[in-house]
């Protein structure tokens, strides 16, 4: 094994969610007077925390993004992917292998939320891979694409950074995982909502792959 842990992005990486969130982030922004189509929401805010935008939110609505309508975002949000999120395709496969392989030594490092990042976990079968490794930016003084999410993960799985694998699927992610000195490979399918191939590698990622059911068979 080429690695001593895995630490695995969750939106866009383990559940298929990133369509969801921003078809709703798209709509409330809507309502605020901010008129974006899917495509431009999801290029805009892909891989970043909403908090972490309310400069720019503001700036193109005229109106402060208070914690109220955070809290409904985060409403509306959960109701949608409790109705449709499911797993990346061969996500569940691949965790399951890597997690029999490094005798537990994965864990998941989102920039969302816990609450959604344990709700679609769970939602998609794969929370009992991750429980008690769940790190979430909005619980560090730092979000992604600073490295402390991964920082605390490797520490928790006392696994130095530059043994670990991370997995993302965005520039802001790969840029965390660089800058916490670990490997970084680009999870890059055709679908939509994730940062391309090219994008990747010039953040830093490694390699770059198009199926999750690869994963496993690559770090060998």
């Amino acid at each position: 094994m080429k690695f001593e842990a895995v630490l695995f992005d969750c939106d866009g990486v383990l559940v298929d969610s990133e369509a969801i969130t921003n078809g709703v982030l798209r709509d409330m922004l809507e309502e605020l007077g901010w008129t974006l189509t899917p495509a431009e929401c999801m290029r805009i805010f892909i891989g970043k925390a909403v908090k972490d935008e309310a400069a720019l939110i503001e700036a193109h609505t005229g109106q402060p993004l208070t914690e109220d309508w955070l809290v409904r975002f985060r409403e509306r949000r959960n109701i949608r992917l409790v109705q449709e999120v499911g797993p990346i395709r061969g996500a569940v496969d691949a965790v399951r292998e890597l997690h029999a392989t490094l005798q537990g030594r994965i864990a998941c490092a989102s920039g969302a939320d816990r609450p959604k990042v344990e709700l679609q976990l769970k939602k998609c079968g794969l929370f009992e891979f991750f429980e008690g490794r769940i790190f979430s930016g909005h619980d560090l003084p730092r979000s992604k694409p600073a490295p402390d999410v991964y920082l605390a993960a490797a520490a928790a799985l006392n696994v130095p950074p530059m043994r670990c694998l991370v997995i993302e699927d965005t520039i802001t992610g790969v840029a965390a995982g660089v800058a916490a000195g670990a490997t970084v490979w680009g999870y890059s399918p055709l679908e939509a909502g994730h940062d391309t191939p090219i994008a990747l590698s010039n953040a830093g990622a490694s390699l770059i792959f198009t199926k999750m059911e690869d994963l496993a068979s690559l770090t060998q």
